[in-house]
């Protein structure tokens, strides 16, 4: 996936549910920190968007996920004609980090903006560090894969990361201690 393929991702779901605003919360959210071409191949192998829509309590939020979903995810004609899907997720989808919220990486410029520039959506993205610990505490080979190739790279902190392991709900400490000891062995 490309940063633009990120921006439209970002106009399309904030058009579909008609909110100023969502969070990127997937592996493409670490389009937010860089461009596709400071990135290994392994960071921008997925060919979807996970969004979470903002919204007041989570009912509301897995409603207008289920919309995106709906309109632009797999098998949609959106994904058939743009070469991408828009995964509509809940606040469920990801554990994170106390104070990721206040990490956010904002992306919001022209290619955010509806046609005719008005109004220009926001996609606020994770953090690079936090992006790593909800991908490690999901621990699938493709996020340990994913971590790896940003580590390897230079690109994240293998410090802070292992401390916001730490920082995680108490209920996803157990994935968080398999996760810190292989973050130590990579």
């Amino acid at each position: 996936m490309r940063r633009d393929q990120l921006e439209h991702a970002i106009r399309t779901a904030c058009q579909i549910i008609g909110h100023p605003a969502v969070i990127v919360v997937g592996s493409q959210s670490i389009l937010g920190s860089f461009d596709e071409t400071e990135l290994p191949a392994d960071a921008t192998m997925s060919i979807e968007v996970d969004i979470l829509p903002i919204a007041d309590d989570n009912d509301e939020t897995a409603r207008l996920a289920d919309v995106i979903e709906g309109i632009a995810g797999e098998f949609s004609p959106f994904e058939e004609l743009h070469g991408f899907s828009i995964d509509g997720v809940d606040l469920s989808t990801s554990v994170l980090p106390d104070g990721w919220r206040d990490r956010l990486v904002k992306v919001r410029n022209a290619n955010t903006a509806a046609p005719g520039g008005d109004p220009v959506f926001t996609g606020w993205c994770l953090d690079k560090e936090d992006l790593c610990v909800a991908k490690l505490c999901a621990f699938r080979e493709k996020d340990q894969n994913f971590v790896a190739a940003l580590v390897h790279a230079g690109l994240v902190d293998r410090k802070i990361i292992a401390e916001r392991l730490t920082e995680v709900p108490v209920k996803a400490r157990a994935t968080t201690e398999r996760a810190a000891a292989w973050l130590e062995v990579i």
